[in-house]
Parts: structure tokens; C-alpha cells; sequence
């Protein structure tokens, strides 16, 4: 019994014969009664069809006829895979010989099929291109994880608020919907793009994360959506663009907030009916991607100032999920630590490392205005800068105690949390600290506590927070 077809995944066949396009669809169209095969198989008949429609979607692999008609399919290869490298090209032909497969394999086909074929050939040729395709992403996406130290117990909370929102990150990761996610630097927000994907109906899929503020505002439209050679000065070549990228899978936007008026634009019209445009092309594309914002800017100030489009803040702001900072998760700030030590020594194959009991309490104390990012480069100093087996709190930067921080402990050097031993006082000093440092203005922090301007000053000064 032939093995299975993957999940999900997009199929061109290009055949100049109709019966055998229909052929090779009820194939790959098929599934098994113990799996649930979603596939998207599409059939041309010539060169310029395949062209066109390599022009309007993303392939995972293409079937293509070694004669179509009077045409060489060995001459339409090349282009396929210029136009979408990460492509495979199954070549099938009724007039197999060696030195025919041999030029198919040099021009870049990955496996040769001779006609007859029987539809456990084709599935067994697909399934083993697909998934070696699959298995290419997710190498290239553990690369690009490996400075995301022990995600696992990122998620494994003791903080009983912490635990309630992910299981509202999990429902949204389940709707496959857009979602929005705010709060302040250095809280994870990319870790949680990657758990809510993993939790997600296309977790199999793509996974292309942006940094907006490292797109240059000129090439900000042409990195999302792509670009048609002369577009514009340097454009040498046709650029396909994250989106297209991300076909079947997830696009994450860090930083959305420094997206430019242009690409905002493009941006909205994509999220209203999933088609764009690349640079310097009329012609009309469409998308399967699921779309998840970061930021750590205010965007409704944002939009109030007119640096942000408002219909577009609407579109983002369906399912918005904000971060606590890990002072609201003093309970998990040693779980995590540990957890660091543990992936930093590990790495580096050093001697086992602890945590002295005096870096344990300054820890715990310490506000971590930098969040999880500052925790983490903290524990990474500690197991370079460790003359013994034990941390301590200056191999760790922070101060023994943090009883003078502006926000983070009350007189008697306790942590300041609801239901904690600290006065009224203390509380207010600690909520108006905390507001002070992630609002972007005076004002706005005034009017998040719902006082004015003149009252937050006068007690900036009165707790010495000025």
C-alpha cells in the first residue's frame, strides 16, 4: 500500500494531453481513509500556461511533460525554477532515455518519471518532494531560531494571569485569523508569532517573519510584495517578495508600526481582499497567508497623529493579544532564568552552573525594564563572566537589592504585587512607574491613569520618579 500524500501542499502539471492532466489530478487529488489530503492541483496544456500560472501562485512541485506538443519542456524548465527556486520539477515523458533524464537532472529536475506510470509512482514521486521541500524550511526555520533560547519554557507558567491568556493565544491560534499582538520591547512578542503558528492550522507551513524597522523605507513595498525587473534603480531582476513567500503559511510583521504610508496602503488592500501587485507590474496577484503584527508602539496615538492609518489599524486590531511585561510574571522570572543558564551552558559545553541565593533574591527584586531580552543577555553575562560554580548578582549586572528601583520593590524591600505587604502608597508609585515607562509621552500616561498632566507631575516628584 502506497505511503501517504502530505497534508497540504500546491501542484502544476504540464501536459499537453488533457486525459493525462486528469489523470495525474484524481492522483494527487486523492487521499487515503486514515489521512486528510488538502491538496491544490492545477493543469495547464502549454509553456505560456505554465508561465502563467507560475505568475499568479506558489508550486511546492511541478509535473512537467518533457514534449508539449512541438515544444521541449527541457527548455521551460530552466524558467520554472528561476521564477520559483524552491520548486521541484518531476519530468514525465513516453520517450524516456538516459542521456533525456540525464539533461533533465543537470538543468535542475529532482526525479524522472517514464510514461506508463501507475498512481502509486506519482504519489510516492510527489510525497518524496514535498516533504524534502518541507524539510528544507524547517531546517533553514531552526536556524533561524537557535538565539530563541528554550522556548519551551517561555510557555511553561506558574503565573495563574500568564496561563489565562495563552489559553486565549491558543483559541486565536485556532481560528486562523489575523491577530495584532502589542506590549513592550524585549517581551517575546516573536516567540508567541511562532507558538501561535505551531499551534495553528498551518504549522506545517512557511514561517517568514519581517523586521520593519530594517526595511529601508524606498524598498519597504518591494520587500513585502515583491518587485518586476526596472521597477525602479537597482531592480536587476524579478523579486517575488515575503509575501509570496509565506504562500500557504504565516507572515509575521515585526514592528509594524514603522511601516511607510505606500506599504501601509499595499498592506490593507492585501488584508481586505488578499490580492496585490508587485512593483512595476499591473497584473493582479492573490495570496494564502495568515498575518500576524507585532509592535511595541502605541498604534491608536498612532493613528490619532496621523502616522498610521486608521482603516488599516482597524484591520489588524481583530484578535489583539498584549504581552505582560515580566515584572506582572515575577512568579516565572527564576523559571526562565534557569532555563537560560541551562541552554547557555549547554552551548557553550561549560562546567554545570547555579544561581547563588543572593542572585536568586536580586532577580526576583529587579524590575527588568528590558523584559525577557534583558533576562536573557543577563544569564548569558553570568555564565561568561562566573569565576565559580555559582552565579551572583554581579556576574549578573543587576544590584543585590532593588529596593531603590523605580519600579520593582516597596520600603521593606519586598516585590510591589497586588496582595503584597506594601502600603497604598507604594502600590500607586509602583502603577504610576510602570505606566511612566512604557507610555510614549507625559500625556499619555496622564490619561491612561485618568488624571492630568499637572497631577502626574506632581507625583512624579512626590515619589521621586521625575
Amino acid at each position: 500500500m502506497a505511503e501517504p500524500l502530505p497534508p497540504s501542499f500546491a501542484a502544476l502539471i504540464v501536459d499537453d494531453d488533457a486525459g493525462v492532466r486528469q489523470s495525474l489530478r484524481l492522483c494527487l487529488e486523492a487521499s487515503s481513509p486514515s489521512t486528510s489530503t488538502r491538496a491544490r492541483v492545477l493543469g495547464v496544456g502549454t509553456s505560456s500556461g505554465a508561465l502563467e500560472a507560475l505568475e499568479r501562485g506558489v508550486f511546492d512541485v511541478v509535473l512537467l511533460d518533457l514534449w508539449l506538443g512541438s515544444e521541449s519542456g527541457l527548455t521551460l524548465l530552466p524558467e520554472i525554477l528561476r521564477r520559483q527556486p524552491g520548486t521541484a520539477v518531476i519530468v514525465i515523458t513516453a520517450f524516456a532515455t538516459f542521456e533525456s533524464a540525464v539533461q533533465a537532472m543537470k538543468l535542475g529536475a529532482v526525479d524522472y518519471l517514464p510514461k506508463p506510470f501507475t498512481p502509486d509512482q506519482v504519489r510516492h514521486a510527489t510525497r518524496r518532494v514535498v516533504e524534502a521541500g518541507a524539510l528544507k524550511r524547517q531546517v533553514s526555520e531552526l536556524e533561524g531560531r537557535l538565539d530563541e533560547a528554550d522556548v519551551e519554557g517561555f510557555f511553561d507558567s506558574a503565573t495563574p494571569s500568564f496561563r489565562a491568556f495563552l489559553q486565549t493565544a491558543a483559541r486565536a491560534a485556532a481560528a486562523d485569523c489575523g491577530v495584532l499582538l502589542r506590549g513592550e520591547s524585549g517581551t517575546g512578542k516573536n516567540v508567541l508569532a511562532r507558538w501561535i503558528r505551531a499551534h495553528s492550522p498551518r504549522a506545517g507551513a512557511p514561517f517568514v517573519s519581517v523586521n520593519c524597522p530594517a526595511l529601508s523605507a524606498e524598498l519597504m513595498s518591494s520587500s513585502l510584495f515583491g518587485h518586476k525587473k526596472g521597477a525602479f534603480t537597482g531592480a536587476m531582476a524579478d523579486a517575488s517578495g515575503k509575501v509570496q513567500e509565506a504562500e500557504g503559511g504565516t507572515l509575521f510583521l515585526d514592528e509594524v508600526g514603522d511601516l511607510v504610508p505606500d506599504t501601509q496602503a499595499r498592506l490593507l488592500r492585501f488584508l481586505n481582499d488578499r490580492s496585490y501587485e508587485r512593483l512595476g507590474e499591473p497584473r493582479e496577484r492573490r495570496a494564502d497567508v495568515r498575518l500576524i503584527a507585532a509592535t511595541n508602539r502605541p498604534l491608536d496615538e498612532e493613528v490619532r497623529s496621523g502616522r498610521f492609518r486608521e482603516d488599516l489599524f482597524f484591520r489588524l486590531n481583530v484578535v489583539t493579544l498584549t504581552m505582560p511585561p515580566l515584572r506582572e510574571r515575577r512568579e516565572d522570572t527564576l523559571p526562565l532564568a534557569r532555563h537560560y543558564l541551562r541552554f547557555f551552558t549547554r552551548s557553550r559545553r561549560a562546567e554545570p552552573l547555579s544561581f547563588s541565593a543572593e542572585a536568586e533574591q536580586a532577580m526576583v527584586a529587579y524590575a527588568w525594564p528590558g523584559n525577557l531580552r534583558e533576562l536573557r543577555n543577563a544569564v548569558e553575562r553570568a555564565t561568561i563572566l562566573a569565576l565559580g560554580s555559582a552565579i551572583e548578582p554581579a556576574d549578573l549586572g543587576i544590584p543585590v537589592s532593588a529596593g531603590p528601583a523605580p519600579w520593582g520593590a516597596g520600603s521593606r524591600g519586598a516585590a510591589v504585587v497586588l496582595g503584597a505587604d506594601v502600603s497604598i502608597e507604594e502600590l500607586e508609585r509602583e502603577h504610576i512607574a510602570r505606566v511612566l515607562a512604557r507610555a510614549p509621552s507625559l500625556e499619555a500616561a496622564a490619561r491612561t491613569l485618568g488624571i492630568d498632566a499637572t497631577t502626574l507631575q506632581r507625583k512624579r516628584k512626590r515619589y521621586g520618579l521625575a
